[in-house]
């Protein structure tokens, strides 16, 4: 708050004039500085505002069409990751359309065939209690996927098409040579 005209200031309460740092002086050379992010399985994809995400995924809870043996927590936390990946893809905060694609490619918004509730059942087990749970499912959806609308990925499930959505998540561990 500025004080009055009238009232005395100390020469140690004046403003001091800066000094302008040189254009182009600074460089990520310190080691904690990411000259690029690194990319590839089980890395995840960053970007803005990502916890709202949650808030969004949780708005699907009462839609999700669950089978014996599947866990509406399973379900949020593995959505979450994917709908986040679209998003972050795009250079954006999470939407509720990120959710919908992700709910949808895996059946959980509409009837499913048996054998995609078969491969998403081992999928999801567990996936709110373990990280790697959730990065598996993440992997599972390969980048050219997550541009799709939410409704043709849905078309694409309920038509029996699913598997041209998703691939096989890669093994959590490298296998052994020799074995």
């Amino acid at each position: 708050m500025a004080a009055p005209e009238y009232v005395p200031v100390a020469l140690a309460d004046l403003p001091r004039p800066t000094e302008a740092l040189p254009p182009d002086s600074w460089r990520a050379e310190r080691p904690g500085d990411l000259v690029f992010q690194p990319r590839g399985p089980r890395f995840g994809t960053p970007g803005p505002d990502q916890g709202y995400g949650l808030k969004l995924a949780k708005r699907f809870v009462d839609q999700l069409q669950l089978q014996p043996g599947e866990h509406a927590d399973d379900v949020v936390a593995g959505g979450l990751g994917v709908g986040l990946k679209r998003a972050a893809i795009f250079g954006r905060a999470p939407v509720i359309h990120d959710f919908e694609l992700a709910y949808g490619m895996f059946g959980f918004l509409d009837e499913a065939p048996a054998d995609l509730v078969e491969f998403r059942t081992h999928l999801f087990a567990g996936a709110a209690h373990h990280y790697w749970d959730q990065r598996e499912i993440c992997d599972t959806v390969p980048d050219e996927t997550l541009p799709l609308s939410p409704a043709a990925a849905r078309a694409r499930v309920t038509s029996g098409e699913w598997r041209s959505l998703l691939r096989e998540p890669p093994p959590l561990v490298p296998p052994v040579k020799g074995a």
